[in-house]
């Protein structure tokens, strides 16, 4: 039953809301998640009852409408959202992932005028625009630009951005770029070592900002990922989010709290895919009874459940390290190391318990599977949490 997933203690609110997402999840997200995967079509309608829900502004401070969610209420509805979908959980993360860079690093007035409407109505929706063709596990070596204009008082943007979530239906990015500026000769100059970052929040609709082709993944086939274009892309010196040079650092805190919402996901995936296979396998009969009294099988489940409660705890851990000041780095990279290797896990034997029809689309663990691969890889790969770990408990 999916209603005995448990983790570390939860508030009565806590309860409440996990309570709220899981039963919308189950009712509105997972009847039309093998469609929209098929389609490949994002499903607005959900969108628009995570916006009633008040889940549009899950990290949006109260003041300015939204949820104001603490780290462990965002890790349960990343969960309950991801076991019906992970597509929709990964949308509502990066639109979470923008509405936390301008409530942390933006103006009064940038707050006033962004905040309201993305968390009231979820749109527009929100883009995270760090990763570059050449610059992925390492952003200090992007090469988009953001060249300061004095007469106009705007900064111009020129450069490409790549695995850009809702980046169809997007409406403001946050944009990380190089900020440079021209020489006695007119030529510009940039720091090589990614000391120049600078964070922007740049409307969709502005000119020399372009959308790039969907790309056809693997899984998450419902998520619109994207390149994001930037050709004299001019915007206000308003616009800028942090101060010149100060980008990297924000984008590196504002990654920490991700990693949470990534672990959360993955373990949401794997319960999805263990509640599947203890239902098939309750059913399915071979040698004169269920296949669920086969003792492998039973063995294969108890490493499954066991494998889920460690990842759930890991996460709840790098919560309440937040929530208590602390430094949770290491801990959001265990928590996304283990719940992202453990959702592969989980789903691989899901798979493997259905047997050939776990291979076919007629059942949704074959979804699952191809979906979870992806937990390893976006927010930092596998190989960047361990760095990030190993640097930690060696005292580096």
């Amino acid at each position: 039953m999916t209603g005995a997933r448990v983790g570390s203690s939860l508030t009565d609110e806590q309860e409440a809301i996990r309570d709220l997402v899981r039963e919308f999840a189950a009712e509105e997200v997972r009847p039309g998640a093998g469609e929209a995967d098929e389609a490949e079509s994002f499903p607005e309608d959900v969108w628009d009852g995570l916006a009633e829900l008040g889940l549009t502004g899950l990290t949006v401070p109260e003041a300015y409408g939204g949820f104001g969610a603490d780290e462990t209420t965002y890790a349960i509805v990343n969960e309950e959202l991801a076991h019906g979908h992970l597509a929709v959980a990964t949308a509502l993360s990066v639109h979470c992932l923008a509405t936390s860079c301008i409530a942390e690093f933006g103006s009064e007035a940038q707050r006033e005028r962004w905040l309201p409407e993305m968390a009231a109505e979820g749109r527009p929706v929100g883009m995270f625009c760090l990763s570059e063709p050449h610059a992925g596990s390492n952003p200090a070596e992007m090469s988009t630009t953001a060249e300061y204009d004095p007469e106009t008082d705007e900064y111009v943007l020129n450069g490409e951005k790549q695995w850009i979530t809702n980046g169809e239906r997007g409406g403001v990015a946050i944009v990380f770029a190089k900020a440079v500026a021209p020489d006695a000769e007119g030529a510009t100059t940039d720091a090589d070592d990614g000391g120049s970052i600078t964070q922007f929040l740049v409307p969709a609709d502005t000119d020399g900002f372009a959308v790039g082709k969907k790309e056809e993944k693997l899984g998450l086939r419902a998520s619109d990922t994207t390149a994001i274009s930037f050709d004299d892309c001019r915007v206000p010196a308003a616009n800028r989010l942090t101060e010149e040079g100060k980008g990297l650092s924000a984008a590196f805190r504002t990654l920490t709290g991700g990693r949470i919402g990534i672990a959360s996901q993955a373990v949401g995936v794997a319960q999805a895919a263990f509640d599947e296979a203890k239902a098939y396998a309750a059913e399915r009969e071979q040698f004169g009874g269920p296949i669920s009294d086969i003792q492998t099988i039973r063995h294969t489940f108890a490493e499954m459940a066991t494998d889920i409660s460690a990842a759930r705890l890991l996460v709840r851990e790098a919560c309440r390290q937040a929530e208590a000041g602390e430094d949770n780095r290491v801990a959001a990279s265990k928590a996304k190391y283990r719940a992202s290797e453990t959702a592969m896990s989980v789903t691989n034997e899901a798979v493997q318990i259905h047997g050939g029809y776990g291979y076919t689309t007629e059942f949704d663990v074959e979804r699952f599977y191809r979906d979870a691969k992806i937990t390893e890889i976006y927010e930092g790969t596998t190989e960047i949490q361990k760095t990030i770990i190993a640097r930690g408990v060696l005292g580096e």
